[in-house]
């Protein structure tokens, strides 16, 4: 027989437990917080420190132009590490905090390297996506960026980078278009089913032959063994069966500037070196 703990005691005991409870709780929230972006200090967000100031003061008025000629916000950002996440989810948060492009048009759009992780990705507002799609975004990231990063030059990926992001909003891609492969055809596309299921049915042919010739055998006391041929119905039962299954950013800006209010949805297109 267990005794009962004093009134006091359980009062005690039942506000330790709510206590670890909520530690647990709290520490589970921390862990999958979302993390600690920088704040937006201008055009260029230079956390990493791996842009030329040649290059960044030529990237500023670029950047400039372009939203005063079209409203268009362009923001590079480098930064020192994903941490924890993917260079999708970094960068899609990332540019909700920061609101890019304005908020009924959400034309925004968020050029993000992070050096040491190797990765980079052209986040995309929703009104921009029909033009810097995520197939010319990719195009740009592969054939423009990639190559410079590989060969150390940050600067010049970065500034390469910027200036395909300018031409297709701008409206001149056709350079960029061209560099795009191909969609996959209907047949490339059902290949894989059409080998699994062409697996499928011969697999099951398979067993339907093995069923008509074989047999199942039963002996008798005494008497000479029975032969039983199994019929088409329960052949056809088996084969069915069988096919189932706040950091800070360096990088000199534009006073005063900030985001919109334009928000993104994932658009756009990732890449590494």
């Amino acid at each position: 027989m267990t005794r009962a703990l004093p009134a006091g005691d359980a009062l005690r005991l039942h506000a330790l437990r709510g206590l670890l409870a909520f530690l647990f709780l709290l520490a589970a929230t921390l862990a999958f917080a979302a993390p600690k972006y920088p704040e937006l200090t201008g055009r260029i967000v230079d956390q990493a420190g791996v842009i030329p100031e040649p290059t960044r003061a030529a990237l500023q008025t670029k950047l400039k132009g372009l939203e005063d000629k079209s409203g268009i916000q362009l923001v590079v950002a480098t930064i020192k590490s994903l941490g924890d996440y993917d260079v999708e989810t970094y960068a899609n948060g990332l540019f909700r905090y920061w609101k890019l492009g304005e908020a009924k048009k959400n034309n925004g759009v968020l050029f993000l390297v992070a050096p040491n992780d190797r990765k980079m990705r052209i986040e995309v507002g929703y009104g921009l996506e029909g033009t810097l799609t995520d197939a010319l975004s990719k195009v740009i990231l592969a054939t423009a960026v990639t190559p410079k990063f590989k060969a150390g030059d940050y600067g010049a990926g970065v500034e390469r980078g910027v200036e395909g992001i300018i031409e297709v909003l701008s409206g001149d891609s056709a350079e960029w278009v061209k560099k795009v492969p191909p969609p996959p055809s209907l047949f490339d596309e059902l290949f894989p089913l059409i080998i699994f299921a062409l697996f499928i049915f011969i697999f099951i042919m398979m067993v339907r032959d093995s069923g008509r010739q074989g047999a199942y055998r039963t002996y008798r006391r005494g008497g000479p063994p029975v032969i039983i041929i199994p019929s088409g119905r329960d052949w056809d039962d088996f084969g069915g069966s069988s096919g189932g299954s706040s950091w800070g950013g360096g990088g000199g800006g534009f006073d005063s500037f900030s985001g919109g209010g334009g928000s993104s949805g994932g658009g756009g297109a990732s890449g590494d070196w």
